[in-house]
């Protein structure tokens, strides 16, 4: 498929620096425009590798390229979450009757990474001082995690409330402490009157729950607290899905449904741990997001510039977690590289058209 979205000249359009707390990278950002025109980012931000201690920073612009800080300090950090020795990470913010919701993965306890440049990164659990957890026994089942760390230290997510953009608090943790769970996104509105979410528990995998990698998952709830069970939506189908998918973005709603762009996990070289990250997207029915209308059977971006494939953090990795709809164009920011933030556009009615034109293609 030819490429429908087209890079912004001067990317990586924000990139580390500045502050303290963001000197090694800028990633993965939540964004929004919101009703006075402007566009507010909330990128996630480290200062260093070792602990990888990630925060949550805000940015504006009038343009949706040239953006300028709100704030010298992030507007979210690990402590607002339950614990300074941890990491938020990978925000997507959305406006609900009059109030901002962000969503955002959470480790208790920041884990400490040396990048190897051709892969992931050889990550190790990190100590600090006067903090005593619990060890990992490799003889003992279930002494350590899914990740292969301490158990007190699966990512889980949560949901934190503002009313003015700026000042934020946590609200609820929408998975509970023993299952890794990411990617968990809120759809821009309620669908029948109910609260929508996306989310990609790392653990739902095998036969008993349909899909023999890790998927995307919806639920509903009437008060954010109390989630309905959740339901398989997408698993991977595809060689360049192989490892796992995750949404990407808060869904656009459209009149044919629900556009949903997601990323796509590929192992290509599993002892250097080289992996490359694409983006996808499918069509779910309005009413019911449970039903996909359409999905792309090939990728709509891969890793091409060198900012996408070359980075401090891992190579070959594009990780779209925002779509704004402006004129009839979509502004998809997204991260690269784990390293530094980029932005592309495409026509959402070109779009759509080829999430439905590889449907029925297929």
């Amino acid at each position: 498929m030819r490429s429908l979205f087209r890079r912004h000249p001067e990317n990586p359009i924000v990139t580390p620096g500045i502050y303290p707390w963001r000197m090694a990278v800028t990633f993965n950002p939540g964004v929004i425009r919101d009703d006075d025109g402007r566009f507010y980012l909330y990128e996630r931000a480290a200062g260093q590798l070792r602990p990888f201690h990630c925060s949550i920073g805000l940015l504006v612009s009038d343009d949706g390229v040239h953006f300028t800080h709100l704030s010298d300090q992030p507007v979210f950090t690990p402590a607002m979450a339950g614990s300074p020795y941890g990491s938020v990470q990978d925000p997507r913010v959305v406006r609900i009757d009059g109030r901002y919701y962000m969503t955002y993965a959470f480790r208790p306890f920041a884990w400490s990474s040396h990048p190897t440049g051709v892969g992931v990164p050889e990550s190790h659990e990190s100590e600090f001082p006067g903090v005593t957890r619990a060890p990992v026994d490799p003889g003992r089942p279930g002494s350590q995690n899914v990740q292969g760390g301490r158990p007190d230290n699966n990512t889980r997510s949560g949901i934190a409330i503002s009313t003015d953009r700026m000042h934020w608090q946590h609200l609820v943790w929408v998975s509970p402490p023993d299952l890794d769970d990411r990617d968990v996104i809120l759809f821009p509105e309620k669908v029948g009157g109910r609260f929508a979410l996306l989310r990609r528990p790392l653990q739902w995998v095998g036969p008993e729950y349909g899909t023999d990698a890790p998927g995307i998952w919806l639920c509903f709830s009437e008060d954010l607290r109390c989630w309905s069970e959740p339901v398989l939506v997408l698993r991977p189908e595809y060689p360049w899905e192989g490892n796992r998918i995750g949404g990407a973005a808060p869904p656009i709603l459209t009149e044919h449904g629900w556009l949903l762009f997601y990323h796509g996990v590929e192992t290509l070289d599993p002892v250097l741990r080289r992996v490359c990250y694409r983006m996808g997207a499918a069509l779910l029915d309005r009413e019911n997001p449970a039903r996909v209308l359409a999905r792309t059977r090939h990728y709509l971006m891969e890793p091409e510039t060198y900012y996408e494939r070359f980075g401090l953090y891992i190579p070959s990795v594009i990780f779209p977690t925002a779509g704004v709809v402006v004129d009839g164009q979509i502004y998809l920011y997204y991260g690269v590289c784990d390293t530094a933030i980029a932005l592309a556009t495409a026509s959402l009615e070109e779009v759509i058209r080829a999430v439905l034109a590889e449907c029925m293609a297929g």
